[in-house]
């Protein structure tokens, strides 16, 4: 895979060119050491946007870093592993004491793990579930005040949701069991290793059916400003399916998937097309859904039509409000 040519890029350079400034914003992505987050990163801050990187304490996220402020851009690092409830709690004390004045514009719940052997978090639920979604079910809490105060000084303040088209493949419905304190005991580590795909599917579903119940919920704030945006970037070759083979994706059903995928994959910038029109974008609504064409499953991010679960949605919420020990989402 590594010596695969990567494909052209056609759409990004065009969409970035249609954003507006974003001087005076503030924009927080997890995930940003690479691929798409680190691209959404360097767009947001071309166009003015403080950038806060949320990443696992690396020297790939420091040397991530230090590639945007050797850009110019006015960008920082707040530790945030999401694999630890403890962390992400963490990095959610030091962001509301670090920009409580000014809050937040922009969370871009960008980072993912995928097709990741069965193993359990410190905090005892699947890798894939607790880093894809879990944990930023507990980020986005941790800093809605900072959502709400941006609101309040700017007008509106955005959380984008980062989803795949691997939401509905296989086609499951969301389950209780993938939310819960099951790490380990999933499956997928066997021949064939089919149900580490069905963990991802799920946590991918999961992003989604997120992005409609938190919209839910805001909406029955008075005065609620925050939009609640999800997207996903169709097959694109942005550095995750080399990081799924090292994390023992070397089964012939994983090695069919990834090649399956990067045969017609777009350019890591196209993929970052959805959430870059969720971030950046004039005039977006809350409760969209961006992505690809559905019948070719790759090109511009379009508007896609709701994919509404209200039985997922409201599973969803309950579980992730257990598992993350919430009792008010926005308290």
């Amino acid at each position: 895979m590594s010596n695969r040519k990567p494909p052209v890029t056609k759409h990004y350079t065009e969409l970035v060119k249609t954003f507006p400034s974003m001087k005076g914003k503030t924009v927080m992505i997890t995930g940003s050491t690479s691929g798409m987050g680190l691209i959404l990163a360097e767009t947001c801050g071309s166009l003015g946007a403080r950038v806060v990187m949320l990443n696992r304490a690396s020297e790939r996220a420091e040397k991530a870093l230090k590639s945007l402020t050797g850009k110019g851009i006015d960008a920082s690092l707040v530790a945030c592993d999401l694999l630890d409830f403890a962390s992400v709690r963490a990095a959610g004390a030091t962001l509301r004491a670090e920009f409580g004045d000014s809050g937040c514009d922009v969370l871009c719940n960008n980072a993912g793990i995928m097709g990741t052997p069965d193993r359990a978090t410190v905090d005892g639920f699947d890798e894939q579930m607790q880093a894809n979604h879990l944990s930023h079910f507990l980020l986005t809490h941790e800093i809605w005040p900072l959502l709400e105060k941006a609101a309040g000084l700017r007008g509106e303040a955005r959380v984008v949701n980062h989803s795949s088209g691997a939401r509905n493949r296989p086609s499951r419905p969301l389950m209780a069991k993938y939310l819960e304190p099951n790490g380990g005991n999933l499956g997928g580590d066997g021949f064939p290793g089919f149900d580490k795909w069905v963990r991802y599917q799920q946590s991918k579903l999961a992003n989604l059916m997120f992005t409609y119940a938190l919209d839910e919920h805001a909406k029955q704030r008075d005065g609620n400003r925050v939009k609640i945006l999800c997207a996903h970037p169709g097959p694109a070759d942005s550095g995750l399916q080399s990081k799924t083979t090292r994390a023992g994706g070397d089964r012939w059903l994983d090695r069919y998937i990834l090649w399956s995928t990067l045969k017609i994959a777009q350019s890591v910038e196209d993929g970052t097309c959805g959430i870059a029109r969720c971030s950046c974008a004039p005039g977006v609504e809350s409760g969209s859904f961006y992505g690809p064409d559905p019948k070719t499953r790759i090109g511009p991010a379009l508007l896609l039509a709701p994919e509404r679960n209200p039985d997922a949605e409201k599973l969803l919420w309950e579980k992730s409000m257990q598992a993350t020990g919430l009792t008010d989402f926005f308290g």
